[in-house]
């Protein structure tokens, strides 16, 4: 008997907004592949966006239009990235508590990215 796959949340909302979802989508498939990639571009696009905004923001002279712009699209790229989360997070294994004894061990790195 194969694994139940969860549905994986997709990084873009329906034509009327609300959550859309792969259902029995494997990883290497052409909907899964476009939504990895995706992932990817909005992540790289809140990461733009929060240095461009740190620059507004520092500056105790920006314009109000520009503070304002500069929030909305944090708060843009924010809801993207909060999606890309819950999205991964729902396709974590879930442990059945069998194995409470076994601990993860890490090292934090300065620096590093996983």
């Amino acid at each position: 008997m194969e694994p139940l796959i969860p549905p994986r949340l997709l990084p873009w909302p329906s034509p009327e907004g609300k959550p859309c979802f792969l259902v029995h989508g494997s990883e290497r498939g052409y909907v899964s592949r476009l939504a990895d990639e995706m992932e990817a571009t909005q992540l790289s696009m809140g990461t733009d966006v929060l240095g461009l905004a740190r620059k507004v923001l520092d500056d105790p002279v920006s314009p109000t239009a520009e503070v304002r712009y500069a929030g909305i699209r944090l708060a843009e790229c924010l809801g993207d990235v909060l999606r890309v989360a819950e999205s991964r997070g729902m396709r974590l294994p879930v442990s059945d508590g069998d194995d409470a004894e076994d601990t993860d061990v890490f090292e934090v790195v300065s620096g590093a990215h996983p």
